[in-house]
């Protein structure tokens, strides 16, 4: 039955934790993280694209510088020589422009020549530009409005380099005079075109932004599967439990239990149904029910759109009709659809036993009530009887004849008063009046009670306990007939003689356990089972009510009393009772 709707369940209990609220919060945990790996790749391309800029306009630089040293060394015009190289390095096509200005801001040489003799950096501090080794940069937008990367720092084409070995003066003539002396302070200014490096920078860009929105969703759904992962182990947990829970549940039901899918073939049963029943779940699961199970029990399924409970007599592979309490129903989904049926039914074999028995003590009882009643009715009548029995007794004393039936009137009288008064007894409820009593002398008790019937009996009788100092709570008179007859019964049952032994021991459990045992005739087994019953007896002149009524006090003080013999064997009656008042 478990297994029908595994499948739909699993995806439906793997599913039910995929909540928006997953991507949400996926999302809002991956975005800060990518979005900074994405602003950090960003700058760290501009940082790439400035410092290539910044080494290339580096290189341009001391290019430029070493062209006009040459030019200078080779005794042209300084000037002039300056102007045309500047004018032809700036004819590459990525050169914005390239000029030279002085302290003063006034340009000196311009890649446009109609710029020389103006003025160009005055926003700037020109002198701390020339006493910084350093190049710096800026971005701009010129005046035929292009975006320009502007590089710029000292122009000192003859100045000394750093660690240079000074040679002959011969040398030193051809070099031209030292520029701390003869260099003008010159600063150059380069400009680049960036449309190439702002149109690969916004590739960049783009292609990182994609990066990053793919590693996004990669890492979302990564987190996302990690989750559904867990889910589903959870899932499957959850659901291994709930398998175990539903078959455990399902296998110690008290009830039988037979289950068919939409396809009415059986798919669980449990052990009581096979008991019940007399079939193994083995042949039975995945056979049509109408071929496995009695039809009778069967035909409940057949158009069942309610629950169906009734009683029937079902039959079983023994031959045996046991009386079933039934009840059946369709399985439905959470959509009202139906997928199988379980059938659930009960034996009532023992309730209709109980009832039986039950109905029996009602009998009983209406017939003690009805005996008590009799019983105060004819104690009256008994006591007239008896009465004139004497009179004639006493009055025909030479008549031995009379004397004799006299006495034997008499003598049934007091036997029907002692029944009697049985029955009342018997009938009326118990009163207890509990105190705590020593066992031993109220075994010595009642065995002086019995001595004279033991002696003629040619009976033993000995007391054996395991502690002499044993108590328990209960009513002395009310155990003290119980006693009484107890070994009246030993007694009668070694007509020829025996050994009758009483023995008290505490079992442990807060309970003290007495016995009865004796050497005699024993009980007739099928006798055993009636013993305890009203007006049952084994001897000719016995009323069947002595052990009842033992059974009553005993079940009174809230023990137990039972009975084990063999015929020949004798007998061991065996009393357990608390050993104090609350047990």
């Amino acid at each position: 039955m478990v297994g029908m709707m595994t499948d739909t369940h699993n995806v439906r209990v793997f599913l039910s934790g995929f909540s928006p609220w997953i991507i949400l919060g996926a999302v809002l945990v991956m975005l800060p993280i990518v979005a900074l790996m994405a602003l950090e790749t960003i700058n760290r391309q501009k940082q790439q694209s400035i410092r290539l800029m910044m080494e290339k306009g580096a290189a341009l630089i001391r290019s430029f510088e070493a062209g006009t040293r040459m030019g200078m060394r080779g005794g042209h015009g300084s000037g002039f020589q300056l102007q045309r190289l500047l004018v032809e390095t700036a004819a590459q096509p990525d050169i914005a422009h390239l000029l030279v200005v002085g302290f003063d801001g006034a340009v000196i040489a311009h890649s446009r020549k109609d710029q020389v003799g103006g003025r160009y950096g005055t926003d700037l501090d020109i002198e701390s530009i020339y006493a910084t080794t350093a190049l710096a940069w800026r971005r701009i937008v010129s005046v035929d409005g292009e975006a320009v990367f502007e590089i710029y720092g000292k122009f000192a084409p003859l100045a000394k380099r750093p660690n240079r070995p000074i040679r002959g003066h011969m040398m030193g003539m051809m070099d031209g005079p030292p520029p701390e002396r003869e260099a003008p302070l010159m600063v150059i200014f380069v400009g680049f075109r960036t449309d190439a490096v702002d149109a690969a920078h916004a590739a960049d860009v783009r292609h990182t932004v994609m990066m990053a929105a793919v590693l996004l969703l990669v890492g979302c759904a990564g987190v996302m599967l990690l989750f559904l992962a867990q889910n589903y182990r959870s899932t499957r947990a959850s659901l291994a439990r709930e398998k175990v829970f539903s078959d455990n549940l399902v296998s110690r039901m008290p009830i039988g239990l037979v289950a068919v899918n939409q396809d009415s073939r059986v798919t669980a049963v449990n052990s009581v149904a096979e008991a019940t029943l007399g079939i193994r779940a083995v042949d039975v699961i995945g056979c049509a029910v109408n071929d496995v199970i009695p039809l009778i029990l069967a035909d409940t399924l057949a158009g069942t759109d309610s629950l169906v409970e009734k009683e029937l007599l079902c039959p079983v592979t023994d031959g045996r009709r046991i009386p079933l309490d039934v009840s059946a129903a369709n399985l439905t989904d959470e959509n009202g659809e139906r997928f199988g049926q379980v059938i659930l039914f009960k034996d009532l074999t023992e309730i209709r036993a109980l009832r039986q028995e039950l109905e029996k003590n009602r009998r009983l009882a209406s017939v003690g009530r009805l005996a008590a009643g009799v019983a105060h009715e004819i104690r009256n009548p008994l006591s007239s009887i008896k009465g004139f029995a004497t009179y004639f007794k006493e009055k025909y004393r030479e008549s031995d004849r009379d004397q004799e039936i006299a006495g034997i009137m008499i003598q049934e009288v007091n036997r029907l008063n002692r029944v009697v008064g049985q029955l009342l007894e018997f009938s009326r409820p118990i009163q207890l009046h509990f105190q705590q009593v020593a066992l031993k002398p109220f075994f010595q008790d009642a065995f002086r009670l019995v001595a004279p019937q033991s002696s003629q009996a040619n009976v033993s009788m000995a007391v054996d306990m395991t502690d002499e100092r044993l108590c328990v709570f209960m009513d002395t008179d009310k155990m003290s007939q119980v006693m009484l007859n107890l070994l009246l019964n030993a007694l009668d049952a070694m007509p020829g003689g025996g050994r009758l032994t009483v023995r008290a021991s505490a079992d442990g459990d807060g309970c003290i356990a007495i016995q009865v045992m004796d050497t005699g005739t024993g009980v007739d087994p099928k006798d055993q089972p009636h013993i305890f019953e009203p007006y049952f007896s084994t001897k000719k002149t016995g009323t069947g009510l002595g052990l009842a009524i033992v059974h009553n006090i005993v079940k009174a003080h809230r023990g137990d009393i039972l009975v084990d013999s063999l015929a020949g064997g004798g007998t061991v009656v065996e009393i357990t009772l608390p050993a104090d008042k609350e047990g």
